[in-house]
């Protein structure tokens, strides 16, 4: 396959098979789209990304990961039109990630509780999460078919369900974190309920009027987390069940092991920076033992991705490290659908167009991981 040439995502069909990955833009102030947001993803589109997905798009008001960020309702759609219209006039489809934080969620910010499988403690919020009843999980579970519809009547062509990184979802898949002895708790096909009824939820929803893609952990990158076996097994119950056009291959875990997706730097004192007294000096003070450096190499997810590839049939993103043309092409060559880009991007929005043009272009991003912390002030590269 040649990563230039139109692709079929569901009832879709994409100019390429390069999507820019979501990465919370920052960008929303008053839960509701801005100007700069719609600028942000027209850049992306212009330059050259088949497909731009704008991250976060909470399907509740207490699954923010912070009480700026959008959540699903009717309220939202003027602007989240006028964003469609404008990636749709540069040639782009534009996705919806929606989703709920779960324990991720900051329940001081959004001054509503954090729900998660199990209580526990929050060192984002400093508070404890509340263990979610069966009652917030198919509340929860409706409102992620609310969002899709949503989303599909603001014009997006495609949503993708966040199934990573210990929010929700994901959270419930985790050993470490749910710790319930009811339906939803123990051995996996319990834990694995939340995440496949969402899915089933937003099928039923939207049916084939949108493309439905999920961001699935393959493992969360901590002890006793969730494990690339168990995350196989999750993603065969995914494909049986025929809810998703396309899976994301992730990793890692929001809530305690951040940088195990990112690789690269790890930005302690650009994070203390935006946060005042006495928390800015415990993050100088204690940062590493949560944003950990770890190394960084091209396609750093592709060993664990080709376990899922050589297991499934549903076409999958491969994530993590993609900013030339060979790893582009390798992938291709491997059987992967598409690959998602995110921190090349944020660097070089019209990245994907130099690629196209000259496949030895050089991408400029040098995985400082500097752009991390500005999400609190407008997703940006501090480089350019």
């Amino acid at each position: 396959m040649d990563v230039f040439e139109p692709a079929k995502l569901g009832p879709l069909t994409l100019r390429n098979r390069i999507i820019k990955a979501a990465t919370f833009e920052g960008m929303t102030r008053n839960a509701l789209v801005s100007d700069d947001l719609i600028a942000f993803h027209r850049a992306h589109a212009a330059g050259g990304a088949a497909m731009t997905t704008v991250a976060y798009c909470a399907v509740a008001p207490e699954g923010r990961t912070e009480r700026r960020q959008i959540w699903m309702r009717p309220d939202a759609l003027p602007g989240l039109r006028r964003l469609t219209d404008a990636v749709h006039a540069e040639g782009a489809a534009a996705s919806a990630q929606i989703g709920h934080a779960g324990p991720v969620a900051n329940s001081k910010s959004n001054r509503l509780p954090a729900l998660a499988p199990s209580a526990a403690f929050n060192p984002q919020a400093l508070a404890m999460t509340r263990r979610a009843t069966t009652a917030d999980i198919q509340r929860i579970t409706a409102a992620h078919a609310t969002a899709a519809r949503l989303a599909a009547e603001a014009g997006f062509d495609a949503v993708e369900i966040h199934l990573g990184h210990n929010y929700f979802a994901s959270a419930f898949l985790s050993p470490r974190l749910n710790k319930r002895d009811d339906e939803y708790g123990g051995p996996l096909p319990n834990r694995a309920k939340v995440a496949l009824a969402a899915a089933r939820a937003v099928r039923d929803a939207v049916g084939d009027r949108i493309a439905i893609l999920a961001k699935l952990n393959m493992d969360d990158g901590v002890r006793g987390g969730l494990t690339i076996e168990e995350s196989l097994q999750v993603a065969q119950w995914l494909e049986h069940d025929g809810s998703l056009d396309a899976l994301e291959l992730t990793a890692g875990s929001s809530l305690l092991n951040p940088m195990y997706l990112f690789r690269g730097d790890a930005p302690i004192h650009e994070f203390a920076a935006n946060f005042k007294q006495p928390a800015r000096l415990g993050i100088k003070l204690a940062g590493e033992r949560f944003i950990r450096a770890y190394p960084y190499q091209e396609a750093y997810l592709l060993d664990s991705a080709r376990r899922f590839r050589a297991t499934l049939k549903t076409p999958l993103i491969l994530l993590g490290g993609i900013s030339q043309r060979a790893t582009m092409d390798l992938a291709m060559d491997e059987g992967f659908a598409f690959v998602a880009m995110a921190r090349a991007l944020l660097r070089e929005p019209d990245l994907v167009n130099r690629l196209r043009t000259d496949p030895a272009t050089r991408s400029l991003c040098v995985h400082c991981n500097k752009c991390m912390p500005t999400i609190y002030t407008g997703t940006r590269c501090v480089l350019t």
